[in-house]
């Protein structure tokens, strides 16, 4: 799908706020409210826009520890691979997951109520998986998290000169 200058300021304000109305998006981006709602349809359709949510308070949500795992597999085949993923985003305590290259194979970032609940999600849900090999865990102090991604994609978007060597 192409974007234009239009729809990368729809992407951009909406990352800052997705509560924005449609009358105060369309106005934002300079363009009439009946065409900013069917562009917004349009990206949403392409899979550009993948959704909305809300960011909760997870201590509200009974989440009083949030940890990395480092997860070592045991074979490297697609198939392993694969059926570890969908494993492991069935795993209601798996909130973000992580493909990675280096020593591990995946960071899984987990949310549990505490470190007896940590404790049980890797010996009960984990260790107890054939594809896994090696875990390690990282008991998070605090998270934070960009709501916005880079834009790196834009038309119109002056870019930096590369500098080039010319020897004569």
């Amino acid at each position: 799908m192409e974007l234009d200058r239009i729809d990368f300021d729809i992407l951009r304000h909406l990352q800052n706020n997705a509560r924005s109305s449609n009358k105060e998006l369309a106005a934002a981006v300079g363009v009439a409210p009946s065409t900013c709602l069917e562009r917004v349809r349009r990206l949403r359709d392409a899979g550009v826009l993948r959704g909305f949510h809300a960011e909760v308070d997870p201590r509200v949500l009974g989440i009083g520890l949030q940890a990395m795992i480092d997860v070592q597999l045991s074979m490297h085949s697609r198939a392993v691979v694969d059926r570890f993923v969908a494993y492991a985003l069935e795993v209601e305590e798996v909130v973000g997951l992580y493909h990675v290259t280096g020593a591990r194979d995946f960071v899984l970032h987990v949310a549990v109520r505490d470190t007896e609940h940590l404790r049980d999600l890797l010996l009960d849900r984990f260790t107890t998986r054939d594809e896994v090999a090696r875990l390690e865990t990282h008991t998070l102090f605090s998270h934070h998290r960009r709501q916005r991604m880079p834009c790196y994609a834009q038309p119109d978007r002056p870019r930096r000169a590369r500098s080039r060597s010319k020897r004569a």
